[in-house]
């Protein structure tokens, strides 16, 4: 008869699961779960970065909310029972909505979005870039706040890597191949204004 101790250390052996993540104190710090192994998050993001994820996330509401079920950070995202991930911004396509359980996102999204912080930049860059496109996400987006680009990066069939598509700055208008409703003038998640540009402004709200 195996021993509780013994369930205990089996589990850091083999990798801790979705179930023993979900097991963690609500109240604690925040983790991923990266190949079965618990790797604690970088402290709460800046006010910049907060109120640029804020912007970007009302432009797209603002242009996908009727084809797309946006959500930000913290939300997980269940990609496999080993792989569990916390981006600050995704994108489902409503006919894609079953994957949207009380546990969180179980599947890939149709876009990924981070945005880069000094502690989290690497990681952002190329091991959830890494991690997202072997899952299947079709599209992943990396804001830089510093440089104020943004890099869009394209899963191709039949491929499990990215490729770079295109960078924008702040002058672009920002658009994209698998997502049509994406239609914004980058500097405006920069800017303090009004979010939307001056001839993109309805009188119909969010």
């Amino acid at each position: 008869m195996t021993k509780k101790g013994d369930k205990e250390e089996l589990v850091k052996e083999e990798g801790f699961t979705y179930e023993d993540y979900a097991r963690l104190p609500e109240d604690g710090p925040r983790y991923e779960l990266a190949d079965g192994k618990l790797e604690l998050m970088s402290p709460a993001p800046s006010p910049e970065h907060q109120r640029i994820g804020v912007r970007l996330l009302f432009l797209l509401q603002f242009y996908c909310g009727n084809e797309f079920i946006l959500l930000n950070a913290p939300i997980d995202v269940i990609l496999a029972p080993k792989e569990v991930r916390q981006p600050d911004l995704l994108m489902v396509h409503k006919s894609r909505e079953d994957i949207i359980t009380p546990r969180g996102v179980e599947g890939p999204p149709d876009l990924v979005i981070e945005i880069l912080s000094p502690g989290t930049a690497l990681k952002d860059r190329f091991v959830k870039s890494e991690v997202y496109a072997r899952f299947g996400v079709k599209e992943y987006w990396l804001v830089d706040i510093y440089h104020r680009t943004l890099e869009q990066y394209l899963l191709e069939e039949g491929s499990s890597a990215y490729r770079f598509h295109r960078a924008f700055g702040e002058e672009d208008d920002v658009d994209s191949p698998t997502v049509s409703c994406v239609h914004f003038l980058l500097k405006n998640i920069f800017s303090k204004g009004n979010p939307l540009s001056p001839n993109d402004r309805k009188s119909d709200s969010i």
